[in-house]
């Protein structure tokens, strides 16, 4: 028997094919053999990436030489080309360069494809790792069917200012919840593995620190310490990348005065180095040549030249790459050998995502017309939206409704809101899918009488509404209020200088409180709002976000008690803009406020109290949670040793009801001042009426760590507090333990 004869034996004995043993070991070959092909400006060409609406759109300028330079070979990816027809055609025109290297196809998929999902900011509120890992995979799966390979999504940047707009794409403040999320929406977009048509490749954003842009303003600088990059803004970001995310996008920011996407420490020491990631790093939009404006480089020649230098392998939109990097090259200032790596990682994705053996994959019209009309992603987009939803006031039990309430006055700005439901960040604006506050009501609560008044809009200064306003809640049983913001006044570039409620409508809120009738008020927004009145004197408040397509069902399905509302905040809420950057994980000082009627001489204001208004991870629910029974298995741990945490954790009310149960520590004495406290472990559980069930929480080792400079990950001996509870101002039950 010969060599070849026995290697098909054994792959026949283990149930491989030669051909799956093939694909399997062969994609670093392929890629090799393909590059021993490529001319340098081939390989320059597979580093550029433009956006496609001028392709597919009408004829343009830039259209016609889009065009030549894709059948060339010049172009690695297109993003803004969606749609089997438009995908496939543009393909088409990648086919006919000489090597035949099929293009990426990429697009925003922040949350949701056809189907809209809660924004990412609301999604975080659920707590649910489930649920966002499914609606990620729906998300991908309506994406795949319709020609898109690969989304620029999740965002992962850790975001204490919530001025900052984009802080509706990420998690919110914590590290912990941030890098979990991370996780399973990494794994949700890609699937168990990259080539499968229900999965697309993710990108983790925006490497790094994007979200502590100074003043919460976008495109601004980033100053902060080794420490706080390490410990807080890059964990989620190691998250990422340890779930196999396939691709990285640099930022917009500076980091201590060089710009994240020319930063060699961050992508070539840290990413590429220390992480050992293998997936390739693509600019924001027209990052490149914006390092000419920030001083950083004198040119887009430079530019180019840092930012290949740098490890960002391939441009968008700045076309610095196709100008200047063959050049560059040529001439000696650029080392053929960053050119490569970047290519050779583009290629390994395109190999991976099977687009050499069939380019036209991901474009197929009856998949596309099958998943895009599939009826469970309705399901799970109601699902997810009720998840979000968190309960902030609940006074006397004013909720839920009963449903045999005879007349509802529904009154505000945002009561038959469709488009500013989906949010920023959506593919398809279409608002014969997205169900209103107004729809969901009328079809939950089909015995009630609803009266309707806007009131005002949600922004300007009209107060002409307010009387008809009154009157409509005066003949009320109750008044549902739906105030907010547009969905155009968070995302990229809407920074807000003052985030309170804008326009008149807490003015509004205070005329139809006066009627003395019960208010509840729902809140739309795409970030933590400042609402003092109403957080003081409504009935009830109901943080609702922007939900998507299934924003009304959602909401009235809360409001009425079919869903027992279970979100926990998953950002500090401020009482003032005078308080941020505010979040939980602060450190003490060396005068804390104690009490908080002694200020004198101690960290805190002077006309404010220093706590949030709500804090992180708080959270009500239409029943009761009490917890007890908290053990720990050591009490003098070795360094090396995990602590396992367990306690019981029951409903006391009459309803059933989920609880997110949450795992704290304070390092009390430490080389370097700790956090006063630090989510380390949650757990959602459902409990029905009077159940219990034991919690056990792990403090393994690695949960114990802080960041030295010069030192890296350290963990020392010392005194440690644990604190369990329901958020993180409603601690429950503490104990501690000596680490040896």
């Amino acid at each position: 028997m010969n060599k070849i004869s026995r290697l098909t034996l054994l792959l026949l004995i283990i149930g491989l094919t030669p051909k799956i043993y093939a694909q399997k070991k062969s994609i670093d070959q392929r890629v090799d053999s393909l590059m021993k092909l490529m001319t340098l400006k081939e390989k320059v060409g597979q580093l550029n990436q433009y956006s496609g609406k001028e392709v597919t759109g009408p004829t343009s300028d830039r259209k016609s030489y889009l065009l030549n330079d894709i059948k060339s070979g010049m172009v690695g990816s297109m993003l803004n080309v969606k749609g089997v027809k438009d995908t496939k055609e543009i393909q088409a025109v990648a086919l006919q360069s000489r090597l035949k290297i099929p293009l990426l196809f990429s697009l925003d998929v922040i949350h949701g494809y056809k189907t809209v999902f809660p924004i990412p900011l609301a999604e975080s509120a659920s707590w649910d790792m489930a649920a966002i890992r499914e609606t990620a995979h729906v998300a991908a799966e309506e994406a795949a069917s319709s020609g898109i390979h690969w989304t620029f999504a999740p965002m992962v940047d850790i975001a204490r200012d919530p001025r900052w707009g984009r802080v509706m794409e990420g998690a919110g403040e914590d590290t912990y919840l941030g890098s979990a999320i991370a996780r399973a929406r990494v794994l949700g977009f890609q699937g168990s593995k990259l080539g499968g048509v229900d999965a697309i490749m993710a990108c983790a954003k925006h490497f790094a620190a994007y979200g502590a842009a100074i003043a919460g303003r976008d495109y601004n600088p980033v100053d902060m310490s080794e420490q706080l990059l390490n410990e807080i803004y890059l964990p989620p970001f190691k998250a990422a990348a340890d779930a196999g995310v396939a691709t990285f996008m640099n930022s917009f920011n500076t980091i201590n005065g060089v710009p994240a996407t020319g930063n060699s420490y961050l992508q070539r020491d840290i990413l590429k180095g220390e992480w050992k990631y293998k997936g390739f790093v693509v600019s924001d939009w027209g990052s490149i040549k914006e390092m000419i404006p920030w001083g950083f480089a004198k040119n887009m020649s430079e530019a180019a030249q840092k930012a290949i230098v740098a490890g960002s392998d391939m441009d968008m939109e700045s076309e610095a790459y196709k100008k200047e990097l063959e050049k560059l090259v040529t001439s000696g200032k650029v080392d053929v050998k960053f050119v490569d790596d970047a290519v050779r990682r583009i290629l390994y994705k395109k190999f991976e995502l099977g687009l050499f053996d069939n380019p036209y994959k991901f474009s197929d019209e009856k998949r596309e017309a099958k998943v895009m009309n599939d009826p469970k992603h309705k399901e799970i987009a109601l699902a997810a939206a009720q998840k979000s939803i968190v309960l902030l006031k609940n006074n006397n039990a004013v909720l839920p409704l009963q449903k045999s309430i005879k007349n509802i006055a529904l009154i505000g700005p945002l009561v038959n809101a469709k488009r500013d439901q989906a949010g920023s960040w959506v593919v398809y604006a279409d608002t014969a899918n997205i169900v209103s506050v107004h729809e969901g009501m009328k079809a939950k609560f089909t015995n009630t009488k609803f009266t309707y008044a806007e009131g005002t809009a949600v922004q300007g200064a009209k107060m002409d509404g307010f009387a008809a306003a009154v009157e409509t809640a005066k003949n009320a049983d109750a008044v549902v209020m739906v105030l907010g913001e547009t969905w155009d006044m968070s995302g990229e570039a809407k920074s807000r200088a003052d985030i309170s409620l804008p326009g008149k409508q807490e003015e509004l809120f205070n005329a139809i409180k006066a009627t003395g009738k019960p208010v509840i008020v729902v809140i739309m927004a795409g970030r933590p709002l400042v609402f003092n009145s109403i957080a003081d004197k409504a009935d009830a408040v109901v943080y609702a976000w922007f939900l998507g397509d299934q924003g009304g069902n959602a909401i009235a399905n809360v409001l009425s008690g079919d869903y027992n509302p279970s979100g926990k905040l998953p950002m500090s809420f401020p009482r003032s803009v005078g308080q941020i950057p505010i979040f939980y994980n602060h450190y003490n000082t060396g005068r804390p406020v104690t009490k908080p009627t002694d200020i004198v001489y101690k960290s805190a204001y002077i006309d404010s109290p220093n706590d949030p208004k709500f804090a992180f991870g708080y959270g009500l629910s239409y029943t009761n949670f009490t917890y007890s029974n908290l053990k720990l298995d050591k009490a003098v741990p070795l360094k090396n040793e995990t602590v396992n945490v367990s306690f019981t954790l029951t409903n006391s009310g009459k309803v059933a009801g989920e609880e997110v149960a949450q795992l704290y520590i304070q390092d009390r004495f430490a080389s370097l001042v700790r956090p006063v406290k630090e989510l380390k472990d949650f757990a959602k559980v459902k409990l029905n009426p009077g159940e219990s069930k034991t919690i056990t929480f792990t403090l393994t080792p690695d949960k114990l760590k802080f960041f030295k400079e010069k030192l890296g990950w350290v963990t020392e001996a010392g005194d440690f507090k644990v604190m369990v509870g329901g958020s993180s101002d409603g601690i429950k039950l503490e104990s501690s333990f000596e680490m040896k």
